[in-house]
Order: structure tokens, then sequence, then C-alpha cells
């Protein structure tokens, strides 16, 4: 099984109206039907509202203002997922219970929120737990709670706030997007399940998108799993990018994690750029890629990046 820790499917279908169900948009890569046919059984779909400050790449007619019309928006996506075919995974024992019973052709999802402002306040997050919600992103840009992609800075006192309830949720924390000084601020206050659902190599890529050396081994220290993201701008400084830069980014996070049992895939095929902009053109390419990564890594370990990584992190961090 293919486990693909970063999609935005609810945020395409609505804001874009790139639904789920059936053959990718022309131009586009993901689907029900593309993620049938790769093997991919299962997805962390994303909660995320894009901010009316967005970039023009990111700027759909669906953005948000404030925490409330964010709060919206993110329940909107959440409805689709409930209406569109995805089982959403919960708790241990019904990850266990699905990946037992699991066939080629099934798929289930993890919620994760990517940008924590459709959390209006931190009492609130309970009320989103109950609904779902695994997996909390606090930054995408700057959000109220952290400093994000190009905003440099730390949690705020409401993203300590923030961090303390979703200990108390049990949840797991995404550092994807978090500016590097509130990914400090993390590390010193959080002492739950941490991840990376789609951060590369900045050594490879340079800017603070991406992932330091010493982020990475942190991460693997505190057993979390680090994700590989494919779109074209984190693969590589300039030019086409193409499975071989995965993996590329692959060997380089499993060097500075301590080994591939903590490299993932957290593809980000469809966030808000069609295939021009991705490594790969079908996801029947995921079978190129794992050819790929048998030159370098053994059979058990490739295995593990594609998918079963991702399950034993999500053994270890469901409640």
């Amino acid at each position: 099984m293919i486990v693909d820790a970063h999609l935005d499917i609810g945020w395409n279908a609505i804001a874009d109206g790139r639904g789920f169900p059936g053959e990718p948009a022309k131009g586009y890569v993901v689907s029900h039907s593309s993620l049938q046919r790769a093997g991919v059984g299962l997805i962390f779909a994303t909660l995320y509202a894009a901010p009316g400050r967005a970039r023009r790449s990111m700027r759909t007619r669906f953005v948000y203002e404030t925490a409330h019309e964010a709060n919206l928006m993110a329940t909107a996506e959440l409805n689709y997922y409930q209406t569109c075919g995805l089982k959403l995974i919960r708790s241990r024992s019904e990850l266990d219970a699905y990946v037992r019973g699991w066939r080629r052709g099934q798929v289930a999802a993890v919620l994760l929120m990517e940008g924590a402002d459709p959390i209006e306040t931190p009492a609130q997050l309970g009320g989103w737990a109950d609904r779902g919600l695994r997996i909390v992103g606090p930054a995408w840009g700057r959000t109220r709670y952290s400093g994000g992609t190009h905003a440099p800075g730390g949690l705020t006192v409401l993203g300590v706030q923030l961090l303390k309830a979703m200990h108390r949720q049990k949840l797991i924390l995404d550092i994807s997007h978090m500016a590097d000084q509130a990914v400090a601020d993390a590390f010193e206050l959080w002492r739950g399940p941490i991840m990376s659902s789609h951060s590369n190599a900045r050594e490879l890529v340079p800017g603070d998108r991406q992932i330091t050396n010493a982020t990475a081994a942190e991460i693997a220290n505190r057993r979390g799993i680090l994700g590989i993201s494919f779109y074209q701008h984190h693969l590589r400084a300039k030019g086409k990018a193409t499975t071989d830069d995965v993996v590329r980014h692959a060997l380089h996070l499993a060097k500075a994690a301590g080994g591939p049992e903590h490299v993932g895939i957290g593809t980000d095929l469809d966030g808000g750029f069609d295939s021009m902009y991705a490594a790969m053109r079908d996801t029947r390419d995921f079978a190129t890629l794992q050819r790929k990564l048998r030159k370098h890594f053994s059979a058990t370990q490739v295995e593990g990046i594609m998918g079963t990584n991702w399950i034993e992190f999500l053994r270890r961090s469901l409640p």
C-alpha cells in the first residue's frame, strides 16, 4: 500500500471545482481513480483555507480574511470529504483493521489541517478532533498561531495554547510550513508525535520552505517521518523536476535522519499546481519511482518510504 501524506483534495474541489471522484481534471494528476490505479491506499487529506493575502498562485475566489471565514471554509471541505466516499481513519484500531483488510482500489484518509486559522480559538480544537481531525500544521504563511513560509517568527501566545490543546486531544504536530523560529519553539514545547508532511531538504533547494538537516535529525530523534513533496520548486532550484529528484531528496533526508525508516512521501501533487510543475505526470509513475529507489535502498526500505513508514508512525501516534 502506498501512503501519500499530503493531498489538498477538499480545497481543490471547493475552491477550484476539481472534484475527487472519477478521473483527474485535465492537466492534473490526482483523483480517486488515479490513486486507485497506482495502489495508493491511504492519504492525509488536508483542510486548507487560503488567506486573502496569498500569492497569486494560491489566491482563488475562495479565500478568508477572518478566522471565522477560515472556519467556514475548512468546514465545507470536511463536509466534502464526508460525501465523496473517503473513509476517515480516526484511531489506531481503525487503522489496523483497514490495513489488515485493505485491497487494491480502496482509499482511506487521515485528516490534516494545513494552517490552523480555521481553529478560531484553541478551546475549539476538541470539536475538530470529534469530527476526525488528527494532524495539525499551525502554519502555511503567517497565521494567528505561528510564523510560516516567507513569514519569519515563532509561535505566538495563541500558538503555545494551541500546542497544549493539541497535546490534550492527542493530536499530531506537522511542522511543514512553520518558520524556523516556530519550529525551534515547537521542539522546546512539544512532547507529542511530530512529523513533516511535505518538506524537502534545504541543503538541496535553499529557502525557508525546506527543512534543515538539524530539523530532519530532530524529527527522526522523536520517531517522526519526513514526507517528500513532489512540487518542482521544492525538488530543484532550476529546471524540470522528475522522480530522480525525489530519489535525491530521499537519499539526503535518509542520511540526515539516520536512516530511510524516517522518510516517506507527501506529494502535494494537487497543491494548487498542475502536472507541469509536478515530478510526475501520472500516478502510475509511482512504479517508476519505486524502481529508482530500489537502486539505493533494500526492498523493505523502499516499501517503507512508499508507505509502511507512515503506517508505523500512525500506529504509534493515533489515539
